[in-house]
């Protein structure tokens, strides 16, 4: 999957009606403005993945990460399906994209070093016990080396398995 992302503050959610009723409630629409004053609507469902099952609300910053290569409705504000979203965390970096084999990040930007005190888990939260190489990621990182690409140990790898 091509990760495309938006960073901003939340200025806005409201429920998302989905032509069914018995979704109301269970869909969000989040309203996110950044520095610029461009504003992005993501829609949340219930596969949303919220990087540390934290709570948003407005006035949060935050970074909506979907697939840059689905197709989206031709409307200002821009509507994409948030796939992750992150709320923005002192001393905590957040990457989210497909890492291959070496474990760099398809960009090319950020490759990343296991150690035996990394959590790797699974978006439920439980122990993921494969290899995380060539697979999309949530990486969720503090410093990193000056090179290129940066380097970094992780806090924290949530693995995203394909859904069946």
């Amino acid at each position: 999957m091509n990760f495309g992302s938006f960073s901003g503050v939340i200025i806005n959610i409201d429920d998302f009606w989905t032509g069914n009723d018995e979704n109301l409630g269970c869909y969000k629409l989040m309203t996110v403005q950044n520095s610029e004053e461009n504003i992005v609507n993501f829609v949340i469902s219930p596969s949303t993945y919220f990087v540390d099952h934290t709570m948003v609300s407005v006035g949060d910053m935050v970074t909506g990460y979907y697939d840059a290569d689905a197709p989206v409705p031709l409307i200002y504000p821009p509507q994409f399906r948030a796939i992750v979203v992150a709320r923005d965390m002192p001393c905590a970096n957040v990457k989210v994209d497909y890492f291959d084999s070496q474990l760099t990040s398809s960009d090319g930007n950020l490759k990343i070093n296991l150690s035996p005190y990394t959590k790797i888990v699974l978006q439920n939260g439980q122990v993921f016990s494969g290899n995380p190489a060539n697979r999309n990621l949530i990486v969720t990182y503090g410093i990193t080396t000056r090179s290129i690409p940066a380097q970094t140990t992780p806090y924290k790898i949530i693995v995203m398995c394909p859904q069946q």
